[in-house]
């Protein structure tokens, strides 16, 4: 059967695959492939949030298109060695015959097949061969987590070369943005009324609605502070906490000790995460813990820890280990506790159990940030909470507060003036990572001890700090891991109102009454209200989440934000949006 105009009436769509599997599709799933035979496009970008079903839509969509001839071959290009046998154990389940074995220099694969899985690495290695091969047959190519096409102007270049000729392109991804200007091949880019290009998808399923519906689980971030310590090259000796307003060199700085091995921070953070995968586990019997770190002697020491804290193995894998993607495979059929991987597991990768999650890299850019918690958010059932521990960086804040931001790629954003550029901040990720390159925050680690800090969720900051083992933090590792997000909510401001009360109270014991409960509503109120507004102004200057805090409370004074009262807070609220109502300056060009 041909393809039909976008006039035309489309042929009505079951909800059942061709094959006759009798899985049902979700209802934005279903959407999606009615909005793509509604056009009949031959590009068409798909932004889901991840763990929201990508890889079963395509895979729906990619059946039908065989079963009405519209497309004879399909083409998977995707990030990793590892998705390309993720895509082919998932269509063989589904009746489609994908050889994730193929490479560049066999030319051909065997007639049984239906289609290769590729990376992007390997098509640009030799984008002419898969030229020849997408002109040969009419061919649908699947780009997974399209925005690696961007990942460098050669790159982009060999993709395009490769797949111009094919007769439709699918474009996936759960995170459409790039930290760089570099466009991604066969994606739309329009002009808004300011001058600026965005990327457009054709259809677009977010976190927000995915937690609705609850195809993806609520994610409580539990951020933790703490005193560092650490020797310059220089030899001079630095103290300072998270929780203070620093210099980007010293943020940098405090950030890599306390995920030093050689310090406790990370250690009693991995501690408590433990602690909370018990009481996950209450309700989640095979629920399982990732630790992702920032390079390979961080990530076998890591390890380490977990041994000593629960007694038992964790199972690691590294970027260069050849059975990386067999670690991850029986890692996600067993019922064993804990994961360490070095980036290895933070895009794309499907471990469905996955509730507890310690954020061990200094790794910033929100591309990365929105990859790695993608990890923990795939709903199994309804109630199933994700719990993330990362260090209280303002940046790594941000991101947390921002949850359900719907972001679009932006080509022509202007360039920044205050040095902090999250390409250049990976850039340096990088360096650090790459042991020939020299070292150019080099330090030692003196000491490092953490403090429960705050949690995150739905926006709203909610508890105060308090010393790892103590009771105040055992209120927030207690939470039950099977919660819907409201019932997450409720019992956040119950325990922040307890916190409160036993602030105001000098007698022990005595219960909180409704005026604490209030207290804590309206402060959770405030402080979500005011992340908006930060977050809106980082939109509109540049400027980093931890900047505009530390400037705000330098101008109106009183705590950090983890501490800061409600007064404190509707300050800080008045003299952002008097700052909002000033006349922003021309850019110069």
């Amino acid at each position: 059967m041909s393809t039909f105009a976008a006039s035309d009436t489309p042929p009505a769509l079951p909800n059942r695959a061709p094959w006759g599997t009798a899985t049902a599709l979700r209802a934005w799933q279903q959407g999606a492939l009615e909005e793509y035979f509604r056009t009949g496009p031959r590009d068409f970008l798909a932004v889901a949030t991840p763990g929201a079903g990508k890889t079963t839509f395509a895979l729906r969509l990619a059946a039908e298109l065989l079963h009405r001839k519209i497309v004879a071959r399909i083409t998977v290009v995707c990030p990793t060695e590892h998705l390309k046998r993720q895509w082919a154990d998932s269509a063989a389940r589904v009746g489609i015959k994908i050889d994730p074995e193929f490479k560049n220099s066999q030319g051909r694969t065997a007639k049984d097949f239906q289609g290769v899985a590729v990376t992007y690495a390997q098509v640009a290695a030799h984008p002419a061969l898969h030229r020849n091969r997408t002109e040969t047959l009419k061919t649908l190519v699947i780009l997974d987590e399209v925005h690696h096409a961007g990942d460098g102007r050669s790159w982009g270049d060999a993709i395009r070369e490769a797949f111009e000729p094919a007769a439709r392109r699918l474009s996936l991804s759960g995170t459409p943005f790039r930290t760089d200007i570099n466009p991604i091949p066969f994606v739309l880019y329009e002009e808004g009324p300011d001058g600026i290009r965005r990327s457009r998808a054709d259809y677009t399923y977010g976190y927000g609605p995915a937690l609705a519906d609850g195809v993806v689980r609520p994610v409580i971030f539990l951020a933790y502070a703490g005193d560092m310590r650490w020797r310059t090259r220089a030899g001079d000796e630095i103290t300072a906490s998270l929780s203070d307003p620093l210099t980007q060199d010293q943020t940098s700085q405090a950030w890599r000790a306390a995920l030093d091995p050689k310090g406790d921070w990370i250690k009693q953070v991995i501690a408590a995460a433990d602690r909370r995968l018990t009481e996950v586990r209450r309700g989640v019997p095979d629920g399982g813990g990732l630790v992702i770190a920032s390079d390979h002697e961080s990530a076998r020491a890591y390890a380490k820890m977990i041994r000593e804290i629960t007694n038992t193995k964790a199972t690691v894998v590294l970027s260069d280990d050849p059975a990386a993607s067999r670690k991850i495979k029986q890692f996600s059929a067993s019922e064993d506790r804990w994961m360490v991987a070095v980036r290895m597991v933070s895009e794309g990768v499907d471990i469905p159990r996955l509730c507890v999650g310690v954020y061990a890299t200094s790794t910033s850019t929100p591309l990365f940030f929105a990859q790695a918690i993608g990890r923990f958010v795939r709903a199994r059932k309804r109630g199933e909470t994700a719990s993330v521990f990362l260090p209280s960086v303002p940046t790594l804040m941000g991101h947390a507060a921002e949850m359900e931001t719907e972001r679009d790629h932006v080509l022509d954003r202007p360039v920044r003036e205050d040095g902090l550029d999250d390409d250049l901040i990976a850039e340096a990720n990088r360096q650090r990572d790459n042991p020939d390159v020299g070292e150019e925050l080099a330090f030692e680690t003196v000491e490092a001890s953490a403090t429960f800090d705050r949690v995150v969720f739905d926006g709203g900051e909610f508890g105060m700090t308090a010393a790892p083992g103590s009771p105040e933090e055992e209120d927030f590792l207690g939470i039950p891991g099977l919660l819907e997000p409201d019932q997450v909510a409720q019992l956040l401001k119950q325990r922040q109102a307890e916190q409160l009360a036993a602030q105001r109270r000098s007698k022990k014991g005595e219960a909180p009454t409704e005026e604490d409960h209030t207290a804590a509503e309206d402060l959770h109120a405030l402080r979500k209200e005011l992340n908006n507004l930060v977050g809106a102004w980082h939109h509109r200057t540049g400027q980093p989440h931890g900047v505009i805090h530390a400037e705000l409370r330098k101008v109106c004074g009183g705590p950090p934000s983890a501490q800061a009262s409600s007064d404190d807070v509707r300050k800080r609220i008045a003299k952002i949006r008097e700052w909002a109502a000033r006349p922003m300056p021309r850019v110069r060009d």
